[in-house]
């Protein structure tokens, strides 16, 4: 019997992951301008001008609960087992339709395997999950070994990003006006994470530069002490900072993480110009905060 794994879009997995180990994906979707679009088909240039054009903030949603039965009963019909590991249910309401589909699913097939899994964050925090689901798959891992591999890297992965600016937090009522107008003045830089499946603050510097040198530094640190497994560095229309950024972390640590553009349904929120890193360590981290 095989585990066959299901992640949704904002994993942002690279195709060439996604067909190698056959990991299905159940897309987001995004409006804009009353124009609903899967997010893997947007044009992220024309995307970002539309938002500028219309100062509208776009509008996701997490797939239909059809979509996510099909993903789930397919491999069912055929005889195998499904781990489906999923955007973090205090980000979307992605899991809690994940939970719907599968009990729809178990109605039609009694005594059918599936195991849904709260990634607990987005992007390549998520897809380092859903890759170790894949990969324990791929060994032959049973499905409730799968489902752990996956829940247990998330406690050894960390996401650090930083906006370029403060107006699109602000057009997604992340912050106020005056904060973010206050925020340009005095050209601060807020570095962000994802704690406990929500978005929250890491460090706050002045210039977008010092930002990403305190990333790096970061990154560089918990390789030290937690050691390396790996790392990607995502960016928004931005991939010449990007390559920058990964060059930064490989001086600082030894170790140059790949490039991977964010999907507009996490990007919209930091906008062009956003950059970040998700990396994967040996041992455990500790995620509330910077110190080790």
């Amino acid at each position: 019997m095989t585990v066959r794994v299901v992640t949704d879009s904002t994993s942002y997995l690279p195709p060439e992951d996604l067909a190698t180990l056959g990991i299905s994906v159940v897309p987001l979707s995004v409006t804009l301008g009353g124009v609903t679009e899967d997010e893997r088909e947007i044009d992220a240039g024309a995307f970002y001008e539309r938002m500028r054009d219309t100062g509208e903030f776009p509008a996701s949603s997490q797939p239909p609960v059809a979509a996510i039965v099909e993903a789930l009963e397919a491999p069912v019909a055929a005889g195998d087992e499904v781990v489906a590991v999923l955007l973090s249910s205090k980000m979307s309401g992605t899991f809690e339709t994940a939970l719907m589909a599968r009990d729809q699913v178990l109605e039609r097939h009694p005594g059918a395997v599936i195991e849904i899994v709260d990634s607990r964050s987005n992007s390549m925090e998520e897809g380092f999950a859903v890759l170790a689901a894949a990969r324990a798959a791929a060994a032959g891992a049973p499905a409730s070994d799968v489902a752990a591999a996956a829940r247990h890297t998330t406690a050894r992965t960390r996401w650090l990003f930083t906006p370029l600016t403060l107006e699109y937090l602000r057009m997604g009522g992340r912050i106020g006006n005056a904060t973010a107008l206050l925020g340009t003045l005095l050209r601060i830089s807020p570095i962000l994470t994802v704690v406990d499946g929500v978005t929250a603050p890491f460090r706050q510097v002045r210039t977008h530069h010092r930002a990403l040198e305190t990333i790096a530094d970061q990154v560089a640190a918990d390789f030290a002490s937690h050691g390396f497994v790996d790392a990607v560095v995502h960016h928004v229309l931005a991939p010449d900072e990007g390559e920058a950024l990964a060059a930064m972390i490989e001086t600082r640590s030894g170790h140059r993480p790949r490039i991977q553009e964010l999907g507009p349904v996490i990007a919209a929120h930091v906008g062009p110009g956003a950059l970040g890193v998700v990396y994967e360590t040996r041992d455990e981290l500790h995620k509330d905060t910077g110190e080790q």
